[in-house]
């Protein structure tokens, strides 16, 4: 762990560069720091797409949830919006992970495979 000079040394603010990144030290317009997470990400998956309904911290509402899809995140938005039309549902997009509102696991699982995905429903 850096000490606590090091900690504080660091540049916050400047007229020259305008923000920093604090991760990265570059300015907010030249930070890849995103970027790298994103790849990192995607470069974790196994390559199954992984369809599973949950309710928990929901107030008992159901929502199917698909993660290990390697798309961005501008593809996931996409992807989840036709997604959604197909179920005629809302849902979301966080951290990687769609999720659809209600149990359409079954109509899911068959617009993904037709999509070249190889998909495997999990949980109970």
């Amino acid at each position: 762990m850096a000490s606590l000079r090091d900690q504080l040394g660091g540049l916050v603010y400047s007229t020259e560069q305008g923000k920093t990144c604090p991760s990265c030290r570059e300015s907010i317009d030249h930070c890849r720091c995103a970027d790298t997470s994103e790849q990192a990400r995607i470069a974790d998956l196994d390559g199954i797409v992984r369809i599973r309904r949950e309710t928990s911290g929901r107030k008992g509402k159901g929502v199917t949830t698909i993660s290990g899809i390697p798309l961005s995140n501008a593809e996931l938005k996409t992807l989840a919006k036709t997604l959604k039309k197909r179920c005629g549902t809302g849902g979301a997009v966080k951290d990687g992970i769609i999720e659809i509102q209600g149990d359409h696991r079954e109509t899911l699982q068959q617009a993904l495979t037709s999509l070249g995905y190889q998909v495997k429903l999990a949980g109970g």
